[in-house]
């Protein structure tokens, strides 16, 4: 993305926060592609035949965020960390609730025996993760963050340093370490 379409972004969200609704018209547009192109990412991840959608989930976390009123967004990295957070919520949420379905929410009691034979379902990765990191961010809250904003928010390092004000470094480690614990967690944890 250009300067221009990052500053262009920036005054839009900030005129946005105030209560412009023509910053807001303007502003779809221009972070539609890159919320898509999170929102393709995160759904690589999800298991085959999952029913949620890129557009379905940017849609979804776009609703979540228009219903925030007077946010004062600091910048485009700061919109699209938060974005990535509510995309993250809207997969965690939708497992879960998939998760019920699947344990049978409703549904007439069957007796073990006629059960016998029927495969278990898999677990949804999405759901450890956010236990995973749940449990990172009681622990190690920046490097929490880190992962959030590096991997569900796709921001570089230099802007991850510039939204949580610390340095380049600092984040590159934070995100090395935080890296190696979620993958020994979900390791340990099948």
């Amino acid at each position: 993305m250009s300067q221009d379409s990052s500053a262009d972004i920036t005054a839009l969200l900030v005129a946005w926060g105030k209560g412009d609704q023509e910053a807001f018209t303007a502003l779809v547009p221009l972070v539609d592609r890159e919320l898509h192109r999170l929102a393709a990412h995160y759904m690589a991840g999800e298991r085959d035949g999952h029913l949620l959608q890129p557009t379905a989930l940017v849609n979804e976390a776009f609703l979540r965020l228009v219903d925030w009123k007077n946010v004062q967004w600091a910048e485009r990295a700061h919109f699209f960390a938060m974005a990535a957070t509510m995309m993250r919520r809207v997969l965690v949420d939708y497992a879960r609730a998939g998760g019920r379905k699947k344990r049978g929410a409703g549904a007439a009691p069957v007796p073990l025996s006629a059960a016998e034979g029927i495969p278990l379902p898999e677990v949804t990765d999405v759901i450890a993760l956010d236990a995973a990191l749940t449990e990172l961010e009681r622990m190690a809250p920046r490097q929490s963050r880190v992962i959030e904003l590096r991997y569900f928010g796709g921001l570089s390092l230099g802007e991850t340093a510039a939204e949580l004000q610390v340095s380049v470094a600092t984040v590159r480690r934070d995100w090395s370490l935080a890296r190696a614990w979620l993958f020994r967690e979900l390791s340990r944890n099948g």
